[in-house]
């Protein structure tokens, strides 16, 4: 019988199509449970003999909390019964507008930033963009344990003219990682991700200003050379600071137009008669 009646179920939509009335799973007092409730909880993929098993679970718990919703009905106090309503509509028409207010925000699309504007929001608010973590500028490449020629590798990534970066790009499937680009920032710990051999530990001695490192694990061999670095409380560079600024930026202007469309609405509200505030009397 249950295998029927979850068959029935997975068949449901088409049959809702043609029918109107749907024969319900279960009742409780006056409240019904229809198979519409519970598809979207049926997970794709489960057996015949799963989807049943599921099926008499979903339904008993459906009739525990319908019975336990009538037992308090009938036993809880009448003033905790009508806060709870309260809190009940309360929460449903904040659902709504909230919904609402986001679709409109969405439709507006407000997302363009100049990057005068940025650097001008971020020159203002150098204070707020306090480093939580170290950042490094560097340059690094990890070779095999069995590189050959480690020793023109430390030479050229030292020096890094133009012609040693195009000969360690033109030589880069021998690497196991290469990173060239010392103007872009990192923290430490996704290096550290890169570069096992550098640690919490060792960080201080190897992660320094102008410092050159050469590590070794049985990873493979760690070159570096540090460019800069910025310590925890130093103010974060702009250019790494940018997501968060366009975070910012986009969230203000979301709450200044929802200030702004609910002026509205109610300045229309009233033009049309529509709202009204009574003097007391």
């Amino acid at each position: 019988m249950l295998l029927g009646l979850v068959l029935f179920i997975w068949s449901c939509d088409s049959f809702i199509k043609d029918v109107k009335e749907v024969a319900p799973l279960a009742r409780v007092g006056e409240a019904y449970l229809y198979p519409d409730e519970l598809k979207p909880y049926l997970a794709d993929g489960l057996s015949p003999q799963d989807s049943a098993a599921f099926t008499v679970n979903f339904i008993n718990n459906w009739a525990s909390k319908q019975l336990l919703l009538s037992k308090s009905k009938i036993n809880l106090p009448e003033d905790k019964l009508r806060k709870f309503d309260q809190l009940v509509e309360d929460y449903r028409t904040e659902l709504y507008t909230r919904a609402y207010l986001e679709a409109l925000v969405l439709a507006a699309n407000d997302t363009a930033m100049t990057t005068t504007e940025l650097r001008r929001f971020y020159d203002d608010n150098k204070d707020n963009f306090k480093l939580n973590e170290k950042l490094v500028q560097l340059r690094f490449v990890v070779l095999p344990n069995q590189f050959l020629n480690k020793n023109e590798i430390v030479q050229r990534l030292r020096n890094l003219k133009e012609e040693d970066r195009s000969y360690l790009d033109s030589i880069a499937v021998q690497f196991k990682k290469i990173h060239l680009k010392d103007s872009a920032w990192v923290s430490a710990k996704e290096l550290m991700l890169e570069a096992p051999a550098i640690t919490q530990s060792n960080q201080d001695r190897y992660l320094k200003k102008s410092q050159f490192f050469e590590l070794q694990d049985s990873l493979g061999v760690y070159l570096g050379k540090v460019h800069n670095v910025l310590e925890v409380n130093d103010i974060a560079p702009f250019d790494y600071s940018l997501p968060e600024i366009k975070r910012i930026i986009i969230n203000s202007r979301r709450l200044s137009y929802i200030k702004k469309l609910e002026t509205e609405i109610i300045d229309e509200a009233i033009k049309s008669n529509e709202f009204e505030i009574y003097e007391e009397r």
